[in-house]
């Protein structure tokens, strides 16, 4: 998948400036692809040029004018062409697996406090995802809104994210728990 997918599936809802797109994409998009606002900016002119996007100027008097962008005829017809075709499986590219494979010959101390560290993020995260589902969904269930609400890829991506959240964050509790086991096992030694 390209940057250029994700920004034009979050601009499917509403019309963005780039600030507006690089805070959804922190809140949303974030659970399946990370981009820095800068990379946003450089990836809505592209789309702008190709035409999968269109800009408008916004004049505003006590601040300076601001362009939103929405997607095109072209932009949705990309999106069709990408979501027909084949995806390719996920994988897992993370530095602290390095340091967690390296810690029964590297020392555990540094690598317990980031598997904490992890944990406690991915629990602040939890939070803020739970938050997002409920705010989505409104006064209905969840099995109700899954079964009719208007619009809910954005409801089942930050499903996903949250099952991710929560798996990473067991294990991280789990390997640093582990890890702590180890190290006072060998200290009696």
């Amino acid at each position: 998948m390209a940057l250029r997918h994700a920004v034009l599936a979050a601009l499917l809802d509403d019309e963005y400036s780039g600030y507006q797109l690089a805070k959804a994409f922190d809140v949303g998009v974030a659970n399946f692809w990370h981009a820095l606002p800068q990379q946003l900016y450089a990836e809505l002119t592209k789309l702008e040029k190709e035409g999968l996007v269109a800009g408008r100027e916004v004049v505003q008097e006590a601040r300076p004018n601001k362009r939103l962008f929405r997607v095109t005829d072209a932009g949705r017809a990309e999106l069709e062409k990408f979501a027909a075709a084949p995806s390719k499986p996920s994988f897992i590219r993370d530095d602290l697996l390095v340091k967690v494979q390296a810690a029964d010959r590297i020392g555990t101390a540094p690598v317990i406090e980031q598997l904490e560290e992890r944990a406690s993020a991915a629990e602040a995260k939890i939070e803020l995802l739970g938050k997002l589902l409920r705010q989505m969904r409104g006064d209905t269930d969840e099995e109700e809104f899954l079964r009719r609400g208007d619009r809910i890829g954005p409801y089942l991506t930050c499903l996903r994210g949250l099952a991710f959240e929560q798996g990473h964050r067991d294990w991280c509790v789990r390997i640093s728990a582990v890890l702590r086991e180890r190290q006072a096992t060998h200290a009696e030694r």
